[in-house]
């Protein structure tokens, strides 16, 4: 049986940027396996298989990394969407998606989880995995902790962007936090000082994917994570790291 897929650039406005992903809109009749078979082959962060909805919704959809299947993901949903909702393995994703000027899209998608904060770990052990000292990692709201609106991540804020640019996975430092029953999907943050109030980096080699360009599920969270430990009546952080 043949099968129709399209490439796709999302969280740009530019061919052969942002973060790519292959998807595939009829899935039908794709073992497991098939569909990681398939992901591994694309080797992209992330691969989305469409399938008729079973709940009811618009589609279910199922995403795989080259070397696993993610309950969630977030720029999969983007590139996938119209105005749907999809049945995915950590819930329903609402998306609406709307045409702004030129070709360009403005998507919104609604997490399938309410935000939720899990372990710690201390910064000596997240440091030995990241190619970082302890010192470079901030604990002045809080440790090195996941958290997860549907995916979780080990979030952990930095000194400032020096320190998130020498970042560099260490294998057996990711093994070591696996070890003490810590995700090893990290992720980086630092406020910034330029046009942009945060700027982060993503590593889950353990999942296949060495760095992610962009992570929507990781950025859904960390929104969430930045509001449940923010004092402002609004919700929004302050450059009080």
């Amino acid at each position: 049986m043949r099968y129709q897929y399209y490439i796709c650039d999302v969280f740009t406005d530019t061919h052969f940027g942002g973060n790519q992903l292959a998807a595939l809109p009829q899935a039908d009749g794709l073992s497991v396996d098939q569909m990681q078979q398939i992901a591994r082959e694309f080797n992209f962060s992330e691969r989305t298989f469409l399938f008729p909805a079973e709940n009811g919704h618009s589609r279910k959809v199922r995403i795989f990394t080259p070397t696993t299947e993610l309950p969630f993901a977030g720029h999969p949903n983007i590139e996938t969407s119209t105005t749907v909702t999809f049945e995915e393995n950590a819930g329903l994703v609402p998306v609406l998606a709307q045409r702004c000027t030129g070709h360009s899209l403005w998507c919104e998608l609604q997490a399938p989880e309410c935000l939720s904060v899990g372990r710690t770990t201390s910064r000596r052990l997240l440091a030995s995995a990241v190619s970082l000292q302890s010192d470079d990692i901030v604990t002045k709201t809080h440790s090195p902790q996941v958290a997860s609106v549907g995916l979780p991540f080990l979030f952990a804020v930095l000194t400032g962007c020096a320190a998130l640019e020498r970042a560099r996975v260490v294998m057996d430092g990711l093994d070591a936090l696996v070890a003490a029953g810590v995700t090893p999907d990290v992720f980086l943050y630092t406020y910034s000082e330029d046009e942009f109030d945060v700027r982060a980096r993503m590593f889950a080699p353990l999942s296949g994917v060495p760095e992610d360009p962009a992570t929507g599920s990781g950025n859904c969270a960390l929104v969430g994570f930045l509001g449940h430990y923010s004092e402002m009546a609004s919700g929004r952080a302050s450059n009080g790291v």
